[in-house]
């Protein structure tokens, strides 16, 4: 078995507590459609947001999702020249059987554009 990291990334419509749960839900949602994940698989999960969104921690809808084992960290993203503004992005640390080329990253909404060339692959 092989550890891998599955990427994602979307947009909050807001920063209140509801729409960063509700994004954070859809792509966390996406990314197990995508990938037949079993969240009792995850080694660690790491969130990020930019810094416009302060009002939740994107791992309290994990939670709620019932990802109760995975060990999980929130932190903010750098400011950036025209970085995507309410972005979330999460990077998962799977252990799998997968190869990297049979694994798929979901990029949603805005955040397509952070990752064009996986466009194609993103769910969603």
């Amino acid at each position: 078995m092989h550890v891998h990291g599955i990427r994602g990334a979307t947009v909050a419509a807001a920063d209140t507590p509801e729409a960063i749960r509700a994004a954070t839900r859809e792509l966390l949602l996406a990314l197990i459609d995508a990938n037949n994940l079993d969240p009792d698989d995850f080694a660690s999960v790491i969130f990020t947001v930019t810094p416009d969104l302060t009002a939740e921690a994107p791992a309290r809808a994990a939670r709620e999702l019932g990802w109760a084992e995975a060990a999980m960290l929130c932190m903010q993203e750098m400011t950036v020249p025209g970085g995507l503004p309410r972005c979330i992005r999460v990077l998962i640390h799977w252990n799998t059987e997968k190869w990297p080329d049979e694994i798929r990253h979901v990029y949603l909404h805005a955040a397509v554009q952070l990752r064009p060339d996986r466009a194609s692959r993103a769910a969603g």
